[in-house]
């Protein structure tokens, strides 16, 4: 061996016993994997930094968590649910305090730019707040009873034991969408989080502790697909939140549906902006490149689809073309970064995969970006240049099927009915927008597009914590996260009947009929 190598190998051997190791969070006890297993966290800007070591949990791990989690059920299904909200208010004073450094933290382990990590952080304050309020507003309702001498009424109560499934590119704010309406409501949880996003869900659990939330109540395991297939199928667990791909929530729905146990899915999307010929298309070239490359396409909310009406559509499709080839790709961390790689090595195969279906479909035209960058700042990163077809057909697999990448299609239209068949033409159902400056068609397209959200005016991407959000179709199964609709998720309705009179009377026994 030469000393050349010699020293490269003392240097790496260095590096691996220096980075830091993290452990699952069981019984409010930091605790390693009973597999004795371990996982890097890697930068997908650059390969050569291992943020941290997590456990690779197993079913034990999983059991144990459960096992925590139920310990602690009753204790906090019995605290006061405004006393549950006071806790989770210091939760997010803790958040505001430590955005800038949990947004660091993301950035570094997942890619999107600081800016857009910074919103993601926020979300997670603001849902913190919102959802916390819900403590003293757990609002059931009274109705007049059928009979005399009778009260009638409704009150929520916890599901309990909660399995909580969180995806890679919101890692803070997903987590808190599903935690915080969960502990609000009563219930345990136990998070399996993102492989390749540990780092947040631990700062935002180590948060939850720091705010004094009760041993057991909050539990994480880390890992991939063992400890997720663990938790759906424990037999403990009443309830499982996942998001992810369409194809993994089918499955969880599947054996959620042989166990009974309640589900809740936010899926896939194939998004669709469209751009009328009254447009402002400045704006609509603006609000097109944020939803096609924010997060570098990497949102179930993303614009994979423009539909632009045919008498703007060269021009359209020209200023689409300039700015997207002006976007600055590199490391989120630099403030001037616009787009930030993708998260790993398989989900760039899939983008270039996808990319070169495109260009082998029927006229569909390769207008910029198209490759993987590899060169200089790019060389150990995930980079992929963003990506612009035009003249794509709506049945193109392109046009069809989600990407989850930097890419994004162009579709010609000759008549808003067209357009909206057109977005409404695919498995999908989650964000649509139009632009236009007509208000008799913006509304006609709110009523006909048949999505969950719909913008006017800007983008598909984005969500107010105060409204619901979620999608129809193959994006989920009718349940919506955020706003007070959450509460239906992680909580199930009594209804009490109250009987003052002293006696039930025959008469009243006759009238009885269920």
């Amino acid at each position: 061996m030469t000393k050349a190598k010699a020293a490269a190998n003392k240097k790496e051997n260095l590096t691996k016993t220096s980075v830091k190791k993290y452990h699952n969070y069981i019984g409010g006890e930091w605790v390693k994997s009973s597999s004795g297993e371990w996982f890097d966290n890697i930068n997908p800007a650059n390969t050569n930094d291992i943020i941290g070591r997590f456990p690779r949990s197993n079913q034990e791990d999983v059991d144990n968590a459960v096992a925590a989690a139920k310990a602690a059920a009753t204790k906090w299904r019995r605290t006061p649910a405004p006393k549950r909200a006071e806790i989770l208010f210091r939760l997010a004073q803790i958040l505001e305090k430590n955005k800038e450094n949990f947004t660091r933290d993301m950035t570094r382990e997942m890619g999107k730019v600081l800016k857009e990590a910074g919103g993601d952080v926020q979300e997670a304050i603001d849902c913190t707040y919102y959802t916390a309020g819900e403590g003293r507003r757990l609002h059931g309702f009274t109705t007049p009873a059928e009979m005399p001498n009778k009260f009638a009424m409704c009150v929520r109560q916890p599901v309990g034991i909660c399995g909580l499934i969180t995806p890679f590119n919101f890692p803070m704010a997903i987590p808190s969408w599903k935690l915080i309406p969960a502990l609000v409501c009563g219930n345990t949880v136990v998070i399996k989080s993102g492989e390749d996003v540990p780092l947040s869900t631990i700062n935002l659990v180590k948060a939850c502790e720091e705010a004094g939330i009760p041993k057991g109540v909050i539990n994480v395991v880390n890992g991939f697909s063992e400890p997720g297939e663990a938790l759906v199928k424990h037999k403990d667990v009443r309830l499982i939140s996942f998001t992810g791909s369409t194809d993994t929530g089918r499955i969880i729905a599947e054996q959620c549906a042989r166990d009974n146990k309640i589900v809740s899915l936010e899926m896939g999307g194939k998004n669709a902006i469209i751009v009328m010929d009254d447009a402002d298309i400045d704006n609509a070239v603006e609000g097109s490149l944020w939803g096609a490359f924010g997060t570098s396409g990497q949102r179930c909310t993303a614009s994979s689809r423009l539909v632009v009406h045919k008498k703007v559509y060269k021009k359209f499709c020209e200023k689409l073309v300039e700015r997207t080839k002006k976007l600055k790709v590199g490391d989120g961390l630099d403030p001037k970064t616009e787009v930030g790689p993708v998260i790993n090595e398989q989900a760039m195969e899939k983008i270039l995969n996808y990319i070169e279906i495109g260009k082998s479909e029927d006229k569909a035209t390769l207008a910029c970006g198209g490759n993987r960058l590899t060169k200089g700042e790019f060389k150990n990163g995930y980079f992929i240049e963003p990506t612009v077809f035009t003249n794509v057909k709506r049945n193109h697999r392109i046009a069809q099927e989600e990407i989850f990448g930097p890419v994004t299609v162009v579709i010609q239209f000759e008549t808003l009915d067209e357009a909206i068949d057109i977005v409404n033409d695919v498995k999908y159902g989650l964000s649509s927008a139009i632009y236009t400056q007509d208000v008799n068609k913006s509304f006609y397209a709110m009523e006909e597009l048949y999505t969950g959200i719909c913008y006017v005016n800007s983008a598909t991407i984005g969500a107010e914590v105060h409204l619901p959000f979620g999608g129809t179709k193959g994006t989920g199964n009718g349940h919506r996260e955020a706003g007070t609709q959450v509460l239906d998720i992680f909580s199930e309705w009594k209804s009490l009947y109250i009987d003052y009179s002293g006696k039930l009377q025959k008469a009243q026994i006759d009238e009885v009929e269920i």
